[in-house]
Parts: C-alpha cells; structure tokens; sequence
C-alpha cells in the first residue's frame, strides 16, 4: 500500500485527523484527480460529477482537522476509497 492510500485510509477512519500534513492531503487530492485553486491560504478543489467544493488551508505545517473532517464527508459521499 502506497503512502497516498495509508493517508486516504486514515482520513476516511477519521479518528486521527490531527498532525497530517497539508502538503501530503494537497498531493492526495491531486492524485484522485481534483483541481486546486489558491486564493491568499485558501485551496478550493473541485472534481467533476462532485457538487461540493473542497476547502483546505493549512495551520502551520497541518491542515485544519475540521477541514478534513469535511473532505472526508465529500470522499464517502462519492465513494472515492482508492487512489
């Protein structure tokens, strides 16, 4: 299992959100294929077929842990469990 994988797993567990790195979620949202738009420390991603944007900003070198429990409603809504 590659590291994008292990960090989608832990994501979607959602029981250990804290200290992940933002740089790590944005490569991971890349490689399922959203797109990134940066606006002062906002990224926004949005995918086709998926209404709802994503919204991230990072606190230090972590993304906000209640933006990831967010991401992770959106993956299980669209069922998005592989890289």
């Amino acid at each position: 299992m590659d590291r994008h994988q292990r960090l989608l797993n832990r994501i979607l567990d959602g029981s250990h959100l804290a200290n992940i790195r933002f740089d790590d979620v944005r490569a991971l949202l890349a490689r399922l294929g959203f797109e990134e738009r940066i606006r002062g420390s906002h990224h926004t991603y949005r995918m086709a077929g998926i209404v709802e944007k994503v919204n991230l900003q990072p606190i230090g070198s972590d993304a906000k842990p209640y933006q990831l429990r967010e991401l992770r409603k959106t993956l299980q809504k669209h069922d998005l469990r592989r890289v």
